[in-house]
């Protein structure tokens, strides 16, 4: 499964390369909006996000238009910045037709906030190359979302989908490593939810304890 993380500031994608553990970035309106950089530099920001990673690994890039003409020309413009971006576009009825306009032309996408079955069905007759179903939006309103990501994975299983299941709004390591269990192709979280499967209560009293020892001893 592969550990994507989701930012769009450069120290953290930096200390995610340096874990050793990362094979792509996904970003969003909400998260370039925290970052400090004038709008003009948007694009300039993503392409320095691609030129820190490594050939198989690739930047999801948000668009922000909600019509189809606008959505294909936004789309086509992102892709032509950088061969690592792929074109994050949101579900919705002008989305799926600006994914399938995108896919033809061979311009990878990735839709995202998926949250139903039939919204990631229509992701992948569409041509997506990713889909982003929410897992963390679903718990917080009392649904399921790794059942969903189980149910979609059965799907896409059952008709040969080529779409990549990428599980997004991951909150907790529990959510990486049950989507780990289904077998989906990649998750994307923030760092601190990667950099949390490191640590086990047990492993810190046993690394004191083996120090402790030796330091007793020698």
């Amino acid at each position: 499964m592969k550990f994507f993380i989701d930012t769009a500031n450069l120290e953290e994608i930096k200390k995610a390369k340096a874990l050793g553990i990362l094979d792509g970035v996904t970003t969003n309106p909400s998260l370039i909006s925290k970052e400090s950089i004038d709008k003009e530099w948007i694009m300039d920001h993503y392409i320095s996000i691609c030129d820190l990673l490594e050939d198989e690994e690739d930047l999801s890039a948000e668009i922000i238009s909600t019509n189809y003409v606008d959505m294909i020309q936004e789309g086509e413009k992102l892709s032509l910045l950088h061969p690592k971006i792929v074109v994050k576009i949101p579900m919705c009825e002008d989305g799926i037709k600006a994914i399938k306009f995108l896919s033809k032309k061979n311009i990878k996408t990735n839709c995202t906030l998926v949250f139903s079955i039939g919204q990631a069905i229509l992701a992948a007759k569409s041509g997506s190359y990713y889909v982003s179903p929410f897992v963390g939006r679903l718990d917080d309103i009392s649904h399921n979302g790794l059942s969903l990501i189980k149910d979609i994975k059965i799907i896409y299983d059952n008709y040969h989908f080529k779409t990549n299941i990428l599980a997004a709004s991951i909150r907790h390591p529990l959510h990486i490593t049950e989507c780990a269990k289904i077998g989906i192709h990649a998750v994307t979280s923030p760092l601190n939810v990667i950099s949390n499967l490191v640590q086990h209560p047990l492993t810190n009293i046993g690394l004191d304890k083996f120090l402790k020892d030796y330091k007793n001893k020698f």
